[in-house]
């Protein structure tokens, strides 16, 4: 008897993290039930010509955020998840965010009523982690992972928010006791003090100065501190948003030790470039994100790290603040690039800009693309049903034309920021229909969801974290005797 699906998406190429392969895709309520030929649905969608692949996982973005400097991003959970939706993402973890002296109960509990009210995508939370204090490691933290919440990020730079090695370390020993994951913005932050104060007192305040400011030492030496702090515990890390190639040998380096050591990058590192903030006044600052893109070397070394499994996922890290006293330029045109929001929007654009220049100019397979941008990361970040086409899965699909071509613009965007880094570069490939849970959220240029309709998705054990650790040697007999 011929089974009957609420959804079938027939006659495209599916494209999954392990092969490429024609074949209609069967949908019943939220999940994919059959992938196989000539299936029956009450509902079809032609797919003939297209792409079937995973909705994308954005792991890595910057939504509805206070920053330490009290800042709010650009996008509150409702644009930032349409303009995800619109780039083929379906799924967003962005980061609730401990400040110095909050209780990080009060922040999550703010934080999810924030996106359950507005999101039309699904999501989970990552948990920054700034004042890490007993109650907060012993007590707060394993509440968090009950509820979850699997991931925790900390700062090596930024004032208000940077932690030393000691705390560092204790973070790293919390998040095994709790078998969660240890993300790390890796910089030196003396370093790049010393460089700033130098720097303003020349009178070298303008944006392009932000580059020399993050030097690439800076990213360098804190990303081989990171490795072995991890080292001396025999605690997985994910270092993120690497910038180019010194920090990227270290960590190829440290993997090569069978260091349990992760790493994300970005496209901004893939499509900028330092120059780019070398602009007349303060409009520099729209290409400022820390740590900086860096050259064109830099580029390839990225380039070269997604093709050799240096980097696991490439996340947008979506940090939007607006051209306007609300961000990038707080004090007007006194603003220096010490005073200004860091990071660039991107959560639209991410997909977009890896397909074309990525499987398009063949520097990447098909199978790369998704594993780099879905399937890698719900394995990292314990999403199950995320991130997969498969039986059992949620229906969290993008539908793409490989041959339309887009031209990228600041009117094109869905989110709240009112201008791209990327502004009119042309990408070829676009995903024309977004499906979440089995919901068709995007078609024919609209959205088609509702505003509070996403879900949060409590995530498990990170991939990471499960996998063996070392049974003997020096981290294990230090485990022991520390506890």
């Amino acid at each position: 008897m011929t089974k009957m699906h609420d959804l079938v998406i027939r006659g495209g190429t599916v494209a999954t993290a392990e092969k490429v392969f024609r074949a209609d895709v069967g949908i019943r309520g939220e999940t994919v039930v059959e992938v196989g030929q000539d299936l029956v649905g009450r509902k079809a969608i032609d797919a003939s010509g297209k792409l079937v692949m995973p909705g994308g996982v954005d792991s890595h973005c910057h939504v509805e955020q206070l920053s330490s400097t009290g800042k709010m991003c650009a996008d509150d959970f409702y644009s930032a998840t349409v303009a995800a939706a619109f780039g083929g993402t379906t799924t967003i973890v962005p980061f609730a965010a401990q400040h110095r002296g909050n209780s990080i109960v009060a922040v999550v509990d703010d934080y999810a009523k924030r996106a359950a009210e507005k999101a039309v995508i699904d999501y989970g939370f990552h948990l920054i982690i700034s004042d890490p204090t007993e109650h907060a490691l012993n007590v707060e933290l394993k509440e968090m992972v009950a509820r979850g919440i699997t991931s925790f990020k900390v700062y090596m730079t930024y004032e208000l928010l940077r932690l030393n090695d000691a705390q560092m370390l204790d973070v790293l020993a919390a998040a095994d006791r709790e078998r969660a994951l240890v993300m790390v913005h890796a910089e030196n932050h003396e370093m790049i003090q010393w460089l700033t104060k130098k720097l303003l007192a020349r009178g070298h305040g303008a944006p392009k100065y932000h580059m020399t400011a993050h030097h690439a030492l800076a990213e360098a030496e804190a990303t081989h501190r990171v490795v072995a702090l991890s080292r001396l515990l025999d605690v997985p890390v994910l270092i993120v948003h690497v910038s180019g190639g010194e920090a990227a040998k270290t960590i190829r380096a440290a993997q090569a030790l069978g260091a349990r050591v992760f790493a994300e990058t970005c496209p901004q590192y893939l499509f900028l470039e330092g120059d780019d903030a070398d602009k007349p006044g303060l409009e520099g600052a729209k290409w400022c994100c820390s740590p900086p893109p860096r050259d064109k070397a830099s580029q390839e070394a990225v380039w070269q790290g997604l093709k050799d499994g240096t980097f696991h996922v490439l996340s947008s890290d979506h940090a939007p603040y607006r051209f306007d006293e609300s961000g990038k330029l707080p004090k007007g045109d006194k603003t220096t690039f010490k005073d200004m929001a860091n990071g660039v929007p991107g959560l639209q654009v991410r997909l977009p800009l890896l397909f074309s220049e990525g499987v398009g100019n063949k520097r990447i397979s098909l199978e790369e693309f998704v594993a780099l941008t879905a399937t890698n990361h719900a394995r990292m970040y314990g999403l199950s049903r995320k991130g997969r086409l498969e039986e059992g899965a949620d229906a969290d699909i993008a539908i793409w034309d490989p041959e339309k071509q887009v031209t990228l613009t600041a009117g094109m965007m869905k989110d709240n920021v009112g201008y791209t880094p990327y502004e009119g570069m042309q990408v070829t490939g676009w995903p024309v229909t977004v499906i979440s849970r089995g919901r068709v959220a995007v078609a024919d240029d609209r959205l088609l969801v509702e505003k509070g309709t996403g879900k949060f998705v409590a995530r498990g054990v990170p991939a990471p974290v499960a996998s063996a650790r070392l049974r003997d040697g020096p981290a294990a007999i230090l485990r022991e005797l520390i506890g």
